[in-house]
């Protein structure tokens, strides 16, 4: 097996910067922050061979300064006094060859101190899933940056980069909006200066740094503020549990433990039941949660200090640098869940409106809420809002459609699986879907059935939680994760220059396309004002004879959904609804406006799903 040996000979030869070309991380921060204790990560050549340390600014002390086994790291533990001024303090170093200084900035907060901002994501928004270097390339000029290791620049293979970037995106925020998202999410956008397979961005080498193959920092910060000024929001994707081995604190790592370290490679298990098994042995459980989620990617050591600091500060600098509203945390139930809960809190003192999920790719809801809020009296209390709903995914509608009904079975399954609700303390936080980066699309699952996509996209914007589309699912896209993922990673078809067609305008769409756009668009700008859709209970009827009726409901407004997944016509009878429908005398399709009774028995077409408004 090959083995790992990470930690850098210490030659002054070998030196990542100049004298001059020492880099602080963070190289800022703002007074009257909650976090006002911060450390300093101060890079360069034999920096901890200097003498001295000290720093001269008006509200800012240096509490400590600390070695560490690599000298070319020092880490200097700053208070920065609420009151402090913005401006560029000056860290004084001392050295036998003589004295420099480094900059430190001191920036005023952004308007708002984290109200106008950092808005959070709730059940009122439709996410909007974009892997930025598939979805449009709105500036050629960044297609290749020099001295980058990735240079390919293919569209005709699914392995290399395509060119799509942060302005590609912003250039289409009114289709967006048209379509009636809300909220972006993009796949990371941090710097993966890799070798290959940068497409997806989960391999980070530098944290303070947006990639700039994508539009670098400014790019990002013009695409936020842009969404804001629409009344959209943004979604940043984190990842905590590893990096790129090509990143700059691997190639030249601190100290030993940075990472989590093996005699030789060892990979996870990716076995998350050892974590809360009252039986797993201790090797099973170390096994999963430090090793390595694949070789490329370094698995980081969270209860070393030092890097704990270093990613609490980076989530916190990143939500004050940029304004984002909400985190989607990536491998979650791989980091230090220890780890997870102070960084979380950190987030949540300063933005106490900031929404957090985490993806947990785990089978069960036990399981899956073993990682967020839940109402289980256990050891470990997790402080995460929600995760990604992948039991809604697997065991919900994805049977609904693909398998027939029994007890157990088909939409009985989506029933059960919503039944089990009881144990998240807020499961109106969970974050549903149909598909994603990693996942087969949808619409090849169900094998291009046209009917059930359409009952996949009602139950999606009419179900509890918040609703989240890969980008795509609009154009009816299709792709299987075999033999690799990148056939579901496919370009947006009109966004490059000189695309055969142009699938952001209806011209550009097929009939069947459009149909498809219509429907969601419909469906979706209805549910940014239907009140019952946004934040309303939920009630479910236990199904029959492959028919699933539930309701969204408040004491403004009502929607029942009834969803026939059998192949042929049902009846249904609606004196089973009486506890919901009393009081009102029809119901209105919400799509044709077609008359719904709410008495006697009605006839529901086959692969059919109504949502209709009741009406007193």
């Amino acid at each position: 097996m090959k083995k790992v040996f990470l930690f850098p000979l210490l030659l002054l030869s070998n030196c990542l910067f100049a004298q001059q070309g020492y880099t602080c991380y963070p190289a800022n921060w703002w007074p009257g922050m909650k976090w006002k204790k911060v450390q300093v990560m101060v890079h360069g050549d034999a920096i901890a061979n200097a003498g001295t340390f000290s720093i001269s600014y008006p509200g800012i002390k240096l509490l400590k300064v600390n070695r560490v086994e690599n000298t070319n790291y020092i880490f200097l533990d700053l208070d920065i006094a609420a009151g402090t001024q913005p401006g560029t303090a000056k860290i004084q170093v001392k050295r036998e060859s003589g004295s420099f200084t480094i900059d430190f900035a001191i920036k005023p907060r952004r308007k708002g101190n984290g109200t106008a901002y950092a808005q959070g994501v709730t059940s009122a928004d439709m996410v909007y899933l974009i892997m930025p270097d598939r979805f449009s390339n709105g500036d050629t000029s960044n297609d290749r940056i020099s001295g980058m290791l990735d240079q390919t620049l293919n569209r005709d293979t699914v392995f290399n980069r395509h060119g799509g970037d942060l302005k590609g995106i912003q250039n289409h925020l009114d289709y967006l909006d048209d379509l009636g998202v809300t909220t972006l999410w993009l796949n990371p956008v941090i710097e993966n200066d890799m070798p290959d397979r940068t497409e997806h961005g989960y391999a980070f080498t530098n944290h303070y740094q947006v990639d700039r193959r994508i539009g670098g920092d400014a790019a990002y910060q013009a695409l936020i503020d842009a969404t804001h000024a629409r009344g959209m929001k943004m979604i940043q994707d984190a990842v905590y549990n590893h990096v790129g081995i090509e990143h700059f604190f691997i190639k030249d790592m601190p100290m030993k433990d940075w990472v989590h370290q093996w005699p030789a490679y060892t990979n996870t298990s990716y076995k998350e039941q050892t974590l809360f098994d009252p039986y797993a042995a201790p090797s099973e459980i170390k096994k999963m949660a430090d090793g390595w989620f694949v070789p490329s990617m370094a698995d980081l050591n969270q209860n070393n200090p030092y890097l704990a600091n270093f990613l609490i500060q980076h989530a916190i600098w990143t939500v004050e640098n940029f304004g984002i509203d909400g985190w989607r945390i990536d491998t979650y139930s791989y980091n230090d869940l220890g780890f997870m809960n102070r960084c979380n809190q950190a987030l949540y003192d300063e933005y106490p409106r900031l929404t957090i999920f985490g993806e947990t790719w785990v089978h069960g809801v036990p399981n899956q809420s073993y990682f967020c809020q839940n109402k289980y009296d256990i050891p470990y209390k997790s402080n995460l809002q929600a995760t990604t709903d992948f039991q809604l995914l697997f065991y919900g509608i994805q049977e609904a459609l693909t398998k027939g009904f029994g007890w157990t079975e088909g939409v009985s399954k989506l029933y059960t699986t919503t039944a089990q609700d009881f144990i998240y303390r807020d499961p109106m936080r969970q974050v549903i879907f149909l598909d994603n980066h990693d996942l087969p699309r949808f619409y090849s699952v169900i094998q291009e059935d046209f009917d059930k996509y359409k009952m996949a996209f009602a139950w999606l914007l009419t179900f509890r939680g918040i609703p989240q589309m890969y980008y795509g699912n609009e154009l009816l896209l299709t792709g299987l994760t075999k033999p690799n993922d990148g056939h579901v990673r496919q370009d947006f078809p009109g966004g490059w220059p000189g695309d055969a067609t142009n699938k952001f305008t209806a011209s550009g769409r097929t009939d069947k396309e459009n149909e498809m756009f219509t429907y969601i668009r419909t469906l979706a700008n209805i549910r940014k004002y239907s009140s019952a859709l946004k934040t309303g209970k939920l009630m479910q009827f236990v199904p029959q004879e492959g028919v699933y009726v539930y309701f969204r409901y408040d004491s403004k407004q009502t929607i029942m959904c009834i969803m026939n997944t059998d192949k042929g016509e049902k009846e249904v009878d609606m004196s089973r609804f009486t506890e919901r429908t009393t009081g009102f005398k029809q119901g209105l399709n919400v799509f044709n406006k077609a008359v719904v009774a709410l008495t006697g028995k009605v006839k529901i077409p086959a692969m059919t799903m109504w949502v209709t408004e009741l009406i007193k």
